[in-house]
């Protein structure tokens, strides 16, 4: 079972959820969550405790939101065919992938995007403004790299497989 399987597991991510999550709106609305965190843990200078609620909600949201939004109309767009490819690399261990994606680029793209994450924490419990901009750049930099490679990989193999084939619609 590949790691990526594992985290879908968590967010419950079987067919039907998958399609939902492939809907742009889910897509996109999920780039909120991290500096809605940052914010929210920032606050707790202003608002002590308090901080936890908007914090914990933005947590919530990024369990819910792959589940929250109906199938989108079409998938014939950039974040939808990301969300795909997302699948057909969880799926690598069943249906081979061609060679040209089987890269280290994939693992640099993800310890990039953790690495924003680890300063965009750091720079929380530090109060560092820059260390936040940067941390939280360096997250969606990283990931946004990762999901346009997941957009080729989903390209790639559309053609050669009947179910991924039917997600193009």
């Amino acid at each position: 079972m590949t790691l990526e399987r594992k985290v879908a597991n968590v967010f419950q991510l079987d067919d039907e959820n998958w399609m939902k999550h492939s809907n742009p709106w889910s897509v996109w609305t999920r780039y909120s969550v991290l500096p809605f965190i940052v914010l929210a843990f920032w606050s707790r200078t202003w608002i002590g405790w308090w901080c936890l609620i908007p914090g914990l909600a933005s947590l919530f949201w990024m369990f819910l939101n792959p589940i929250f939004f109906n199938r989108p109309a079409s998938t014939r767009n950039w974040a939808s065919k990301s969300v795909l490819g997302e699948r057909v690399y969880l799926n690598r261990d069943k249906i081979d992938i061609p060679d040209i994606h089987k890269t280290p680029l994939f693992s640099l793209l993800n310890l990039i995007s953790s690495v924003g994450m680890l300063l965009a924490i750091w720079a929380i419990v530090y109060y560092s403004v820059w260390g936040a901009v940067l941390g939280v750049s360096l997250a969606y930099i990283g990931k946004s790299w990762y999901l346009d490679r997941m957009v080729w990989l989903y390209e790639s193999m559309k053609n050669n497989n009947a179910e991924y084939k039917s997600w193009d619609y």
